[in-house]
């Protein structure tokens, strides 16, 4: 009995090898539209651009182009007077946007998914901005003013409104923040169907022990709720940070488009700052996913 305990391991570890190169040749089943249509549509695109950020259009017609090494990149920092404090705005939006979108979408996605009356309502009603809220469409709309209303036009009403006696220039900034709060909670529909598949794939028979032994909802939320969800947070939270710099109204992808096409057509300035750009949201989320070992709970095996 005793020799044959090794053979019997043995297969066990071969057919657990078996199922995990089973569940990985799903998981590139499942992306390979994705991967065949970035080799056919992006890859190419994104070396050229790469390789043109190190040179410069000559001549627009036949695109000739000629090198002018790192000269680029020297002029998005020590030249382009626009370049950074429009990376510096986008970053301290995405700031803002980051914990109020997640928390929101976090607290909402509690509440649908408690046993209330019209709760399918209320997930429609949320996740709907989402549907209608093409590019073209939040452009429009930004363009109109929203998301940079006011509730009071004048900064004096605001005051008298909160009983303030203080400056304008305190009141602004404040208010500012104030302004956005509605337009960025706008984007937080798919952040709320996210939570809620990850409320709804927690076992009830967590929650029936921790009720068991004696739990208080507060502390079932920090103990179960929160942990469990945690790798959901983390995609949430890579979601949102894509989705605030790919934004239709962020100012910076509009500076960058109007120097490579439409105002000076500066095709290689224009490559360049576009990979800056690109670079530094690649070390933001590479930032995140390093930290998010601190925080994220994975359930069973990984």
């Amino acid at each position: 009995m005793a020799r044959s305990l090794p053979l019997d391991v043995s297969r066990l570890s071969a057919r657990r090898l078996s199922l995990r190169a089973q569940r990985s040749l799903y998981g590139y089943l499942f992306i390979s539209p994705w991967i065949v249509g970035f080799l056919i549509l992006l890859a190419w695109p994104l070396l050229f651009s790469f390789w043109l950020s190190f040179r410069e259009v000559t001549d627009l017609g036949s695109l000739r182009t000629e090198a002018v090494g790192l000269e680029n990149y020297r002029q998005a920092f020590l030249v382009d007077v626009k370049f950074l404090p429009l990376f510096w705005e986008t970053l301290s939006n995405l700031l803002i946007a980051l914990p109020i979108i997640n928390v929101f979408a976090l607290s909402i996605a509690l509440l649908v998914t408690a046993p209330v009356p019209g709760r399918m309502l209320f997930r429609v009603v949320f996740f709907m901005p989402v549907v209608i809220g093409s590019a073209w469409v939040v452009q429009q709309l930004f363009n109109q003013g929203v998301g940079r209303q006011v509730i009071v036009s004048d900064p004096a009403e605001l005051r008298a409104l909160l009983n303030f006696s203080v400056g304008s220039s305190a009141v602004e900034p404040l208010f500012d923040l104030i302004s956005r709060v509605t337009f960025i909670l706008w984007g937080s529909g798919v952040q709320i169907l996210v939570f809620i598949a990850a409320l709804h794939s927690i076992p009830l028979s967590l929650y029936e022990a921790a009720r068991v032994d004696g739990a208080s909802s507060w502390g079932i939320f920090w103990k179960i709720t929160l942990p469990m969800v945690s790798p959901f947070i983390l995609v949430n939270l890579i979601y949102t940070i894509v989705d605030s710099f790919t934004a239709p109204f962020n100012r910076l992808l509009v500076y960058i488009q109007q120097v490579a096409l439409t105002q000076s057509i500066r095709l290689g300035y224009g490559a360049a700052l576009g990979w800056l750009y690109f670079v530094a949201v690649f070390l933001i989320l590479t930032l995140v996913l390093v930290l998010s070992t601190k925080f994220v709970y994975y359930a069973g095996e990984r």
